[in-house]
């Protein structure tokens, strides 16, 4: 049993490092004496003692994140629901207030009109590219303004810079949803905003694998986030890290090709007569097109939605002939194209009302565009429209 309970523990790595970073799949660490320990306890050294505080291949993914947003430090937690909620709990207190978006994401919504009422925090929901709105709401007790680059599933595009300055007038924190767009394509620290977040299951991972969210910015928010995070008991497991930070790798040369992806798309929906309307920031008719072209030199990446003349009949036939070449999934950002019906999937925890006043209707369809050649997409929704 001795032998057994001690063997294969440590194996010295050599002169050669793995050109990956290594998996450290522990929950906890050893110290050759007190000393040691208590200089990583009190931040002296580094190192990593109980997978809730952190591990290494958080740190890792942290790091990676923090530079490719050009932010001083990142903390990484189990979902990007639970670095959401650390990041609130951690920056606002009982009797606190929010100013947020209405166009976010259901779960976010969620969360700020149901959950946080119940701690004392509330919150006004403005539409984030009406800029009078926003400054309407504010008022000395905010302490965000939660935003996201690219609203789901309608793509609206706030105006970053323009919104950091009303934040910061009111002495609130700006921060934004980055999902859809990652560094890649934006850095709204640069433009203002004092925290960035992402889903890393979406486009940070970019294969429907890693599991997290993490959250950049300065190191003083970042710390009272993590500490946050740590008390919730959200930290990220290290494979999830280890995974996302695989993925991380080949992100700029994805989403150039989601980008040319979903831009080909768009142009093709918008001429098919079962199409009555396509939501994406590159088309002349979207009511953002010029704040997309001067935020997103680049694009915006792989998400676009459209409605469909005949609504959820219309939807139902259109899954059925797609897949499962292109399937019903109700996530996004995979390296393949999927959709996914708003009303009934990512926003189905709203009222009728909320979803009317979003323009989020039953003939919705939001199109996750992969990296595949968009002739091959363009001839699959082609098809799958014609008779529709």
């Amino acid at each position: 049993m001795t032998r057994a309970a001690r063997a294969g523990t440590h194996s010295p790595p050599g002169a050669a490092l793995p050109l990956v970073p290594a998996l450290h799949q522990s929950t906890v660490h050893a110290y050759p004496d007190l000393a040691s320990l208590h200089r990583v306890l009190d931040d002296e050294e580094r190192g990593q003692v109980y997978y809730r505080f952190g591990h290494y291949n958080g740190q890792v993914l942290e790091e990676a994140v923090a530079c490719l947003e050009g932010a001083a430090a990142a903390v990484s937690a189990a979902s990007g629901m639970a670095a959401l909620t650390g990041t609130v709990l951690a920056l606002v207190e009982a009797g606190g207030h929010i100013v947020a978006d209405r166009n976010t994401y259901g779960g976010t919504h969620s969360l700020l009109a149901v959950d946080l009422p119940r701690l004392g925090i509330t919150t006004t929901f403005v539409d984030a590219a009406d800029l009078d709105d926003v400054e309407r709401a504010l008022t000395p007790r905010t302490g965000l303004l939660l935003v996201e680059a690219l609203t789901n599933p309608m793509m609206r595009v706030p105006d970053l810079p323009a919104l950091a300055a009303l934040a910061a007038a009111a002495g609130a924190k700006l921060v934004v949803d980055s999902t859809f767009t990652t560094p890649a394509l934006i850095r709204p620290l640069d433009h203002g905003a004092d925290l960035v977040w992402h889903s890393i299951p979406k486009y940070l991972g970019g294969h429907s694998a890693a599991m997290g969210g993490i959250v950049a910015g300065d190191d003083g928010l970042v710390a009272r986030i993590r500490q946050s995070v740590v008390h919730l008991g959200a930290t990220l497991g290290p494979f999830d890290a280890w995974m996302a930070l695989l993925g991380l790798k080949t992100l700029p040369l994805r989403m150039r090709a989601h980008t040319l992806g979903a831009t080909a798309v768009a142009r093709f929906l918008a001429t098919q007569p079962a199409v009555t309307r396509v939501h994406h920031p590159t088309r002349p008719d979207h009511p953002h097109a010029a704040v997309a072209a001067r935020l997103y030199p680049d694009g915006t990446g792989g998400m676009l939605s459209f409605e469909l003349a005949r609504g959820r009949p219309a939807v139902d036939e259109l899954i059925r002939r797609l897949g499962p070449a292109i399937p019903l999934s109700p996530s996004l950002a995979d390296v393949a194209t999927t959709l996914v019906h708003p009303a009934t999937t990512t926003h189905r925890s709203l009222r009728q009302d909320d979803l009317d006043a979003l323009g989020i209707t039953e003939g919705l369809v939001r199109l996750s565009v992969g990296i595949e050649e968009p002739v091959d997409l363009v001839a699959e929704l082609g098809a799958a429209l014609a008779d529709a």
